[in-house]
C-alpha cells in the first residue's frame, strides 16, 4: 500500500514541477507579466521603465519602444502571429526584450519590421542611427526561435531542369533511325522497356514492331516516335496496330515526317498524337505531345515526347549596302550575296537599321521564286528601296533530327536529396542552394512544397533548376552543394521603399533598390545578448557602422569578459541585405554558429579593426557576396574608380590593388576560429586574412606595430570555398592604416602590402608557430584556390579542384619577410578537371573542351588559360605526398600539375622541394611546365621566369631523384649532362645551388648581363625585381656554387654595389668579375646584416692582390680583390663563413653581404665587358655533381614513362691524334658507330623499346641514297627514330630528305656533326630536334612514351 501511494503521489506531484521549470524557462509563462496590447499607432513613443514588465500578445505599430530601468518586454507563444512594426527598439540600463529563451524555443511566428526612410525627416540617434534594434550598457537581448537545421549538403546531384531528379530522360539524334517505344509503369512513372525499329532499312524491323506492341499488357503506358525516317518500310499491319491504340496520322507517316504519340494501351480515348511533314533543310519541324498521369502514391508525373527536325541558326554581322545595288524595286539578295558570299540563299529572317543604329521595319518581296527583294519602312526611307542603312541575315545551318523522351515524376517541382534530417523544414520555407560552377550567380532560391513520399532527408521543392548542382564526391573532392535555409519562426526585417534613393555616396549609380534596411547593433557593456533562431532580411545600410548584427566595441563577451552563458549568434539566416551579415568589431570572444548569409553587399563575415581575436565562426554558410560602397576592400572596380572620399587630390584609383577585395569571410586578425564553414560564392574571395600593421579606428592604439602580423592563427578546420573570382582564400595584403597624404595619396583602409608571420606571444624573436590550414576544399574558383603569403603557412589534407591556378605559395617577396620559415603542403589532393563539367548557359563566361576526353565544360578564365595545381612563385615551399589528377594539356592550353608564376619578376629559390608526388590521368607532358612566350605568358622575360627552379626529391616528378627540374635555357645552372624535357620547356639537370642577391644603388634602370664562364656564350639577361622608380635595384640569379662569373651592365656600371649571399651554407664559395670602366678605383668591405633586428656589423675588409690567386686566401675579416683593368673585371670571391638554417636565406648570424664602392672616372662609357674577357677566363664545362640514375621501370608507372636518349658525336684530340667519336644511348643501352656515316636507332613509340637499329657509311649515303630512304619508309607508324654521325658527314644530297620526313623542318644545312630526334607518325612532336655543328653536338632528352598527340583545344 505504501509503494502505491508514494507512486500516486509522485503523479499528483509532477505537473507542478513541470510547470515550475515553464515558468523558469519559458518567459511568457512568468505570472508578473502584464498583457500589453498598444495597437496601432505611428505616434506611440513607447518607453518600458520602472520594473514594467508587459507580454505583447497581438500585432502592434508604435513609433518607437525603448526598453530601460528595469523594463522587460516578452513575446507571447503559442499564439496567433504577430507583426511587430516599429521605428526602432532600444534596450539598455537592465532593460530586457525576450522571445522564447534557449530551452523553451519560441514556436508561434514573430516578425518584427523596422521602419523609415533615411530623408523621412526623423532625427537619427547619435549612436545607432535610423531603423535598429540597439542593446547598450545593462540591456538583455534574449531571442530564440525553433530550433532548425541552419545548412546541409546535396547527396545527390540535381541537374537543370530536375532532369535525373526521380524522372526519365531520353535523347538520340544521327544514328538512331526508326521508330522508338518506351513502355512506362503507370503506377511509378518507372520506364520498364525500350526499343528502337528501323522501320526504313527492313521490313522485318515492321513485323518486329507489331509483336513488340501486342506484347504490351493493357493499362501500360506507350511512347512512341519517330526518329529521323521511319516510315518507308512500314507495312500496314504496323499501321492498323497503330490504328488500333489510338493513332489517327500514323496511317498516313510519311517520309522523314515528325510524329509523336502517348497512349495507355488498352484506352484509344487517352491517346495524344502530334505530326508534322518534313519541311526538308528549309527549317525545323516538331511534333510534340505530353500528357499528365497520377502514380499510386497520389504523385503526379508528366510523360512528354518530341520528334523534330531541329535548324540550329546564326545571324550574319551587319552588312553594309553593297556599292553596285540599285534601290529601285527593293534591295536584291542577289546583290548582296555578290558582295557577302555568307550571306545564305534563304535568310529565315532580316534585321535592317540606319546607319545611327535606328532599328527599321523590312517588308520582303519574293520575286521568280528565289529573288528575295525587301524594302525598308521608317523614317527617312523613300518607296522603292532602303538608304542609309545596314542589313543582316538569319541564315539556318542543315537541319539534324532529335528526338526526346521524357518522364518527369515532379510536374514543376522538384525532390531534393540532403545530407541530413531536414524534418524541422516547413511546407512553405524558402531554401537556397549554391552554386557549384565558378559563377555564384548559379545559386537558386526554392521553396518547400507537402511531400508524402519524401523520406527524412528529402524535400519538394517548388520548381526546376537552371543549373546542375552538384551532390556528390567528385575525383575524392566533397563538391557537394550546400543547402541553406532562409526561413524562421522569428523575422526581423526592414521596411523597404520600391526603388532606390541616395542617402550616402550617390548610392543609385550602383544600385537600383533601396538599400537602407534595419540593423541590430550590440555596445559596450551590455547584460546579455543570445540570438538563435532569427531570419534578417533587408537589413543593414551603405552606411559605416549599420549591419545587420553589428557587435560594437564590446570587448570580451565570453567567460573572460564576464558573460555566463558567452554571448553568441546561432541559426541565423540574413538574406536579401544590405551590408555585410555578421560584423565584429572590437570584440573578442562571440560565438557565430550556423549562421547563413545570402544575398548581401560587402564583407559578410566581417572582423573590422585588427584587434579581435578569439572569436569563432563555426558551420557558417555564405554565399552571393557582392561589392558594397563602404570600404575600399568592399568596392568593385566602378565603385573603386568613382568614390574618392579620404583620397588626397590627385589620386588615381588602381581597383585590382586598392579595392577589388570583397570576401565571404574578411579576418583583420588571424587570432581567430573558422571551423566547418563555407565560402559558397563571393563577387572576390571566400576566406582572406588581412593584416592590420596597428589597429584603425575607434579600435586605435589597442596593440603595438606589427602585433596582427606575428600573432599566431586561430584553428582553421574543415572550411571550403568555391565559386569565388579572385580566390578560395587568401593570406596576403595588408590595409592603409594612416590618412591621405601627399607622400601617399590613398584614402585609409585601401589593400596594401602586407607579411605574415605567425610566432609565439606575437614576438619575432620566440619561436615560430606554423599556421596550420587542414581540410581545406577549393574548388571552382576562377582564379586561385588559395593564394598565401607569408611564413609558416603549412597545409594537410586539403583539396583543390577545377580552379585555374590550385594554390599559390608566396614568401615575403625578394626576401622571406620571416628568414627561416617555410610554406608547405602535405597529403593533398589536386585535381585539374574533375567530373563537374558545370552548365553551358549564357551565365559562364568560358565553355570550351575538357584537356582529357574533350567533352565540353566551363573553364575557369579563358580557353587557352594554363591551368596550374601548384604554382611556384618564389619559396622556399615544400610539396610533399600530393596527389595531381587530371591535369592534361591540349594544344594550345598549357594545362599542367606543376608550374610557375605568370610574368614573375621576384627570385625563384632553389630550395622549393617536391617529394612523394604521385599522377593519377596526368599525361607525363603535362606534369610541369615552364612557360613559352605568347597568351598568358608574355615575353617569358621577366627575370622570375628566366630562374625557375624546383628540386625533385625523390624523383617521383622527373624520374631522376635528386635532380633539379630548371627552364631549359638557364644556362647558369645548366651543365653538359642535363637532360632536357621539351614538353615541359624545361631540364632535368644536378648541381648545388644558391642566389647573390645584387643590390645596385642609384642605378634602377640599369640591365645586368651575367655570364658562367663554362658556357660565355649563354649571358643571362636580368633587368631587376624592382620598380624603376626606386633608388636602388635588385637582381637575383640562381647560381651553381664553385663557379665562375662575369657581370656586365648596359650602362655604366653602378657606384655603389652590395652583394648578399643567399642560400649559401658555410664555405659555399663563387668567384665574380665584375665589369667596370677603366681608371676606377675601389672601396670593398664584409658586414652582416641582421633583418630581424635591422642592425648591420661590418665583417672584414677586402685588399688589393697584384694576382689572382690570392683571392683564395679568404679569411672571416679579410678578403682580396683582383683588378684586372685590361679587361675592366674586378674579381672577388664570394665565400660564406657561417652556418645556416635549412630553409633559411642567410646564416644564423645574419646575412653575410659585400659592399663595392667604386670612384668611377666621370663620361665613362657602357660597362659590358664580354668581348675582353672571353675567351680569357673561359673554363671548360664541368659536372661537378654527377646526375642521378632514372629510376628502374619497375618503380615507375606503367602507362606512361620516360625514355632517356643521349646522342653524341663529336671530335677528339690527344696531343698529334686525332679522332671522332659518336654514340646513341636509349634508357642507358649504349649503340657505338665504328665506320664513318650515320647510325639509326628506332624506338618503338608505344611503349619506349629499341626495335631496329642501322648504320649506313658514307659511300651509301652518297651512293646509293635510295637505301636509307626505303629505310625509313619501311619504319612503323609511332615511331622515335634517332640518328647520329660520325666522321665527316656528306651534308649534302638525296638522303637528307629522310630527315624532313621524320619531322627536321625544311631548309636545314648540315655540317660535320649531326645529332637527330624524329618521330615516323602522323604529327610532328615538340621534341623533334635536328643539332649540327663543326666539331661536336649532344642532345641529352627525356621523351615521353607512348608518343600521343595533344587534342587540339
Amino acid at each position: 500500500m505504501f509503494l502505491v501511494i508514494n507512486f500516486v503521489s509522485l503523479i499528483y506531484m509532477l505537473p507542478a514541477a513541470c510547470m515550475a521549470r515553464a515558468v523558469s524557462s519559458c518567459p511568457d509563462l512568468d505570472p508578473e507579466l502584464e498583457l500589453w496590447n498598444p495597437g496601432h499607432n505611428e505616434d506611440n513613443w513607447v518607453n518600458i521603465s520602472q520594473g514594467q514588465k508587459f507580454l505583447l500578445a497581438s500585432s502592434a505599430t508604435v513609433h518607437s519602444i525603448i526598453i530601460t530601468s528595469g523594463g522587460k518586454l516578452v513575446i507571447k507563444d503559442n499564439t496567433n502571429p504577430i507583426v511587430l512594426r516599429t521605428r526602432h527598439i532600444l534596450i539598455e540600463n537592465d532593460g530586457g526584450l525576450h522571445v522564447g529563451s534557449e530551452n523553451c524555443p519560441f514556436r508561434s511566428n514573430l516578425t518584427i519590421i523596422l521602419y523609415g526612410r533615411a530623408d523621412d525627416g526623423s532625427q537619427p540617434d547619435g549612436y545607432f542611427g535610423q531603423k535598429y534594434i540597439g542593446v547598450i550598457s545593462g540591456g538583455t537581448l534574449e531571442v530564440h526561435g525553433e530550433k532548425k537545421l541552419s545548412w546541409t549538403f546535396l547527396n545527390k546531384t540535381l541537374n537543370p531542369g530536375g532532369l535525373q531528379e526521380g524522372g526519365y530522360y531520353f535523347e538520340r539524334s544521327w544514328g538512331h533511325r526508326g521508330i522508338i517505344v518506351h513502355v512506362i509503369d503507370p503506377k511509378t512513372g518507372s520506364v520498364i522497356h525500350s526499343d528502337r525499329f528501323d522501320t526504313y532499312k527492313l521490313k522485318s524491323e515492321s513485323i518486329r514492331f507489331v509483336r513488340y506492341l501486342n506484347a504490351v499488357g493493357d493499362g501500360m503506358i506507350l511512347s512512341v516516335a519517330v526518329n529521323d525516317e521511319g516510315s518507308k518500310n512500314v507495312d500496314d499491319s504496323a499501321r492498323k496496330a497503330m490504328t488500333k491504340l489510338g493513332s489517327k496520322h500514323f496511317l498516313h507517316l510519311g517520309f522523314r515526317h515528325p510524329w509523336s504519340f502517348i497512349t495507355v494501351k488498352g484506352i484509344p480515348s487517352s491517346s495524344v498524337e502530334d505530326h508534322i511533314e518534313y519541311h526538308g533543310h528549309r527549317g525545323s519541324a516538331i511534333a510534340k505531345v505530353f500528357k499528365l498521369f497520377q502514380a499510386e502514391n497520389g504523385e503526379h508525373f508528366n510523360v512528354s515526347s518530341t520528334s523534330e527536325w531541329v535548324q540550329d541558326v546564326e545571324w550574319t554581322e551587319f552588312l553594309e549596302k553593297p556599292e553596285k545595288a540599285k534601290s529601285k524595286d527593293g534591295e536584291r539578295l542577289s546583290d548582296f550575296r555578290a558582295a557577302h558570299p555568307e550571306v545564305c540563299d534563304h535568310p529565315i529572317d532580316i534585321q535592317a537599321v540606319t546607319l545611327d543604329g535606328v532599328k527599321l521595319t523590312t517588308e520582303v518581296l519574293y520575286k521568280s521564286g528565289r529573288d528575295y527583294r525587301f524594302f525598308c519602312r521608317g523614317p527617312g526611307q523613300t518607296t522603292g528601296g532602303c538608304h542609309n542603312y545596314r542589313v543582316r541575315f538569319l541564315c539556318g545551318k542543315p537541319v539534324r533530327p532529335k528526338l526526346t523522351v521524357m518522364v518527369d515524376t515532379n510536374v514543376n517541382s522538384t525532390i531534393l536529396r540532403l545530407a541530413d534530417n531536414v524534418q524541422s523544414w516547413k511546407v512553405g520555407d524558402k531554401i537556397v542552394v549554391a552554386s557549384t560552377d565558378y559563377s555564384m550567380y548559379q545559386a537558386e532560391e526554392f521553396q518547400i512544397l507537402p511531400c508524402r513520399a519524401c523520406g527524412p532527408n528529402e524535400v519538394k521543392v517548388a520548381g526546376k533548376a537552371t543549373y546542375l548542382h552538384m551532390g556528390e564526391v567528385v575525383d575524392e573532392v566533397d563538391m557537394r552543394a550546400e543547402v541553406g535555409l532562409l526561413s524562421r519562426n522569428i523575422v526581423v526585417i526592414g521596411e523597404m521603399a520600391d526603388r532606390c534613393y541616395s542617402y550616402n555616396s550617390d548610392l543609385c549609380s550602383f544600385f537600383d533598390f533601396d538599400t537602407f534596411g534595419g540593423h541590430i547593433k550590440i555596445g559596450l557593456g551590455f547584460k546579455a545578448v543570445h540570438m538563435e533562431g532569427v531570419e534578417l532580411k533587408h537589413m543593414g545600410q551603405q552606411s559605416l557602422g549599420h549591419y545587420p548584427i553589428h557587435f560594437h566595441m564590446s570587448r570580451d563577451v565570453d567567460e573572460k569578459g564576464g558573460y555566463d552563458p558567452p554571448t553568441y549568434v546561432k541559426d541565423i539566416a540574413i538574406h536579401h541585405a544590405f551590408s555585410r551579415c555578421v560584423t565584429v568589431h572590437g570584440s573578442n570572444g562571440l560565438l557565430v554558429k550556423d549562421v547563413v548569409g545570402y544575398d548581401t553587399l560587402g564583407h559578410c563575415f566581417f572582423t573590422e579593426d585588427g584587434p579581435e581575436v578569439r572569436n569563432t565562426f563555426d558551420h557558417c554558410l555564405g554565399l552571393l557576396v557582392k561589392p558594397s560602397t563602404l570600404l575600399p576592400s568592399d568596392r568593385d572596380t566602378r565603385m573603386c574608380k568613382t568614390i574618392t572620399e579620404g583620397a588626397y587630390p590627385g589620386y588615381t584609383p588602381k581597383p585590382r590593388q586598392d579595392c577589388n577585395a570583397v570576401s565571404t569571410f574578411w579576418l583583420a586578425n588571424p587570432h581567430n576560429n573558422l571551423i566547418n564553414c563555407a565560402a559558397a560564392g563571393s563577387e572576390e574571395t571566400g576566406f582572406w586574412f588581412v593584416l592590420h600593421h596597428v589597429p584603425t579606428g575607434l579600435s586605435a592604439g589597442m596593440y603595438p606595430p606589427g602585433y596582427s602580423e606575428h600573432i599566431p592563427m586561430g584553428m582553421f578546420y574543415n572550411n571550403r570555398a568555391h565559386s569565388n573570382y579572385r580566390a578560395g582564400m587568401i593570406i596576403d595584403n595588408g590595409v592603409k592604416t594612416t590618412p591621405a597624404s601627399a607622400k601617399d595619396k590613398r584614402p585609409i583602409l585601401t589593400l596594401i602590402a602586407g607579411r605574415y608571420s605567425p610566432h609565439k606571444d606575437a614576438d619575432p624573436l620566440k619561436p615560430r608557430e606554423p599556421a596550420i590550414i587542414q581540410r581545406f576544399i577549393a574548388y571552382k574558383n576562377q582564379d586561385h584556390g588559395a593564394w598565401l603569403r607569408g611564413g609558416d603557412v603549412w597545409l594537410d589534407d586539403c583539396q583543390f579542384a577545377d580552379n585555374g591556378i590550385g594554390l599559390t605559395l608566396a614568401s615575403g617577396g625578394t626576401f622571406p619577410h620571416d628568414d627561416g620559415s617555410k610554406q608547405e603542403i602535405k597529403n593533398s589532393l589536386f585535381v585539374g578537371e574533375s567530373g563537374n563539367l558545370g552548365t553551358e548557359t549564357m551565365d559562364n563566361n568560358v565553355w570550351g573542351p575538357g584537356g582529357l576526353d574533350h567533352s565540353g565544360r566551363t573553364l575557369p578564365i579563358g580557353q587557352n588559360f594554363p591551368i596550374r595545381g601548384i604554382q611556384f612563385y618564389d619559396g622556399p615551399i615544400n610539396v610533399q605526398n600530393c596527389t595531381f589528377r587530371k591535369f592534361a594539356a591540349l594544344e594550345g592550353r598549357h594545362t599542367s600539375a606543376l608550374a610557375f608564376r605568370l610574368n614573375n619578376a621576384w627570385q625563384s629559390c632553389p630550395n622549393n622541394n617536391v617529394t612523394s608526388i604521385f599522377f593519377e590521368d596526368v599525361p607525363l607532358t603535362s606534369r610541369v611546365f615552364f612557360g613559352e612566350p605568347g597568351p598568358w605568358f608574355n615575353g617569358l622575360d621577366m627575370d622570375g621566369d628566366k630562374t625557375s627552379v624546383f628540386h625533385d626529391v625523390d624523383g617521383s616528378v622527373s624520374e631522376y631523384p635528386g635532380s633539379y627540374l630548371i627552364k631549359e635555357d638557364n644556362w647558369l645552372i645548366r651543365h653538359p649532362d642535363c637532360i632536357d624535357v621539351p614538353d615541359w620547356r624545361g631540364s632535368i639537370c644536378s648541381g648545388r645551388y644558391a642566389q647573390v642577391y645584387i643590390q645596385a644603388y642609384k642605378s634602377a634602370n640599369l640591365r645586368m648581363k651575367i655570364i658562367k664562364n663554362d658556357f660565355y656564350t649563354h649571358p643571362l639577361y636580368l633587368e631587376g625585381a624592382l620598380s624603376k622608380s626606386t633608388h636602388y635595384q635588385q637582381y637575383q640569379p640562381v647560381i651553381t656554387l664553385h663557379k665562375g662569373y662575369t657581370i656586365h651592365w648596359d650602362k655604366t656600371a653602378p657606384e655603389e654595389l652590395v652583394v648578399w649571399l643567399i642560400n649559401f651554407n658555410k664555405n659555399d664559395w663563387i668567384q665574380v668579375g665584375l665589369c667596370y670602366p677603366k681608371g676606377t678605383t675601389f672601396s670593398i668591405l664584409s658586414d652582416i646584416h641582421d633583418r630581424l633586428l635591422k642592425k648591420t656589423n661590418k665583417t672584414g675588409t677586402f685588399y688589393q692582390a697584384l694576382q689572382m690567386d690570392k683571392l683564395e686566401y679568404r679569411y672571416p675579416s679579410k678578403g682580396y680583390y683582383y683588378w684586372d683593368e685590361d679587361t675592366g673585371l674586378l674579381f672577388l670571391k664570394l665565400k660564406a663563413q657561417h652556418e645556416k638554417e635549412p630553409f633559411a636565406f642567410c646564416s644564423i648570424r645574419g646575412c653575410e653581404r659585400i659592399r663595392i664602392k667604386a670612384n668611377i672616372p666621370k663620361k665613362a662609357g657602357t660597362s659590358d665587358c664580354q668581348a675582353k674577357a672571353y675567351p680569357k677566363y673561359a673554363e671548360k664545362p664541368l659536372v661537378d655533381v654527377p646526375m642521378p640514375k632514372k629510376l628502374p621501370s619497375t618503380h615507375l608507372n606503367k602507362k606512361d614513362h620516360f625514355v632517356e636518349l643521349k646522342l653524341d658525336s663529336y671530335k677528339t684530340k690527344y696531343f698529334h691524334l686525332r679522332g671522332d667519336f659518336a654514340y646513341i644511348s636509349v634508357d642507358g643501352r649504349k649503340f657505338y658507330l665504328s665506320d664513318d656515316g650515320i647510325q639509326v636507332v628506332v624506338i618503338d613509340g608505344h611503349d619506349g623499346k629499341v626495335v631496329d637499329r642501322m648504320n649506313f657509311r658514307n659511300s651509301i649515303l652518297q651512293g646509293i641514297p635510295a637505301q636509307i630512304d626505303n629505310y625509313v619508309n619501311n619504319i612503323r607508324e609511332n615511331s622515335i627514330v634517332v640518328m647520329t654521325s660520325k666522321g665527316r658527314l656528306v651534308s649534302k644530297g638525296p638522303w637528307t630528305n629522310v630527315l624532313e620526313k621524320l619531322g627536321a623542318e625544311k631548309g636545314f644545312k648540315l655540317k660535320d656533326k649531326m645529332a637527330f630526334v624524329g618521330y615516323k607518325g602522323s604529327f610532328r612532336p615538340f621534341w623533334v630536334k635536328l643539332k649540327t655543328d663543326d666539331t661536336a653536338v649532344r642532345i641529352f632528352q627525356a621523351l615521353p612514351v607512348p608518343v600521343v598527340k595533344k587534342m587540339k583545344l
